[in-house]
């Protein structure tokens, strides 16, 4: 480790600053510590003293730096799109349902980042990513996706969505099949939503106009989680819950009537020549079980792993089965 940077010593600063960013390729959040600044703090040594840090101090600066180099952003139809991108490896996105943000995935970004190299997008509306206008449909948020590969310079990965990042992965999956060395349904389908799905849906879109996003979302979240889980959790789901209760309405609103619009896209599974991951929740209400099968014997290689006592939110309800799925399936398409 280097001497500690005098900041009246502009020269010997700079020259500080260059080979540093060799080792870190930002400044702190604060902008108070250079790169090589930044080497010694995580070492526990005081930019300016050289005296011993507080054994927390690592924390606050060197880790919320690496979440902000995680954190970027790409334009898609002038609008500003977020996205988190983690590891290295073999690209992986990773699409959230209706509802969420990409902070859904964050347990399975903690195992997965060490072996490949994840991108995860809040969805136009989702999270901090703009809403795109006018009515946006699930191919519009494919499309949104390839805006932020490109802005990425991915030239193929894996994607896996979860409920309607499922159906963004198949509109992906239509228009892109190039791009693909694979894709998962995390809790989603291939089939379009049935007559009784869509007046359902029409209800909802109902209630959020005349009652607001907050007590639409209070209702909703509990029934994506299985009796069991509700019962021993409650405070997850509560957190949960209350993480999206501020969720714009007019975002649910047009989720939904794209959602409405979807056609049928099991002529994707029919057709596509890579692997593809089901991850099937036993007490999935949203997806249910039987449906999930079914779709499950169409593609031309299947890996599908059903979570037991498990509804419609996997990554929570069992984070250690489902991260483990996840990677093995990746695991398979790097010797694929």
């Amino acid at each position: 480790m280097g001497p500690a940077i005098s900041f009246n010593n502009r020269f010997f600063y700079k020259k500080q600053e260059a080979l540093g960013k060799k080792i870190f390729c930002l400044y702190c959040i604060n902008k108070r510590h250079t790169p090589v600044g930044m080497e010694m703090v995580a070492a526990g040594t005081d930019i300016r003293s050289h005296t011993a840090l507080p054994v927390d101090y690592f924390q606050k600066h060197i880790h919320r730096s690496k979440k902000i180099a995680m954190e970027k952003t790409t334009a898609y139809r002038d609008k500003e799109i977020f996205y988190q991108a983690h590891g290295k490896g073999k690209a992986v996105v990773l699409i959230h349902g209706f509802a969420e943000d990409g902070t859904i995935w964050d347990d399975h970004v903690n195992r997965l980042q060490n072996n490949f190299r994840l991108i995860i997008p809040d969805i136009p509306g989702s999270g901090r990513s703009s809403l795109i206008s006018p009515a946006p449909t699930i191919e519009d948020y494919a499309d949104c996706i390839r805006a932020i590969m490109h802005t990425e310079k991915i030239t193929d990965c894996v994607m896996i969505g979860h409920s309607m990042g499922g159906y963004i992965t198949l509109a992906f999956a239509e228009r892109y099949p190039d791009l693909l060395k694979g894709i998962g349904f995390f809790h989603s389908t291939a089939y379009a939503d049935s007559e009784e799905k869509k007046d359902t849906r029409r209800k909802s879109i109902a209630f959020i106009r005349q009652y607001g996003a907050a007590p639409f979302i209070e209702q909703f979240t509990p029934n994506l989680f299985s009796e069991n889980f509700k019962k021993k959790n409650p405070h997850i789901v509560s957190v949960l819950a209350q993480r999206y209760i501020n969720f714009d309405p007019v975002s649910l609103i047009s989720y939904h009537e794209a959602m409405l619009q979807r056609p049928d896209r099991t002529h994707i599974l029919k057709t596509f020549p890579n692997p593809v991951l089901f991850i099937i929740g036993e007490q999935d209400k949203a997806i249910p079980l039987q449906e999930s099968l079914l779709q499950s014997h169409i593609p031309q290689l299947s890996f599908i792993h059903i979570l037991e006592n498990t509804a419609h939110m996997g990554m929570m309800e069992d984070i250690h089965e489902s991260t483990i799925s996840v990677e093995s399936f990746l695991k398979q398409i790097v010797n694929f």
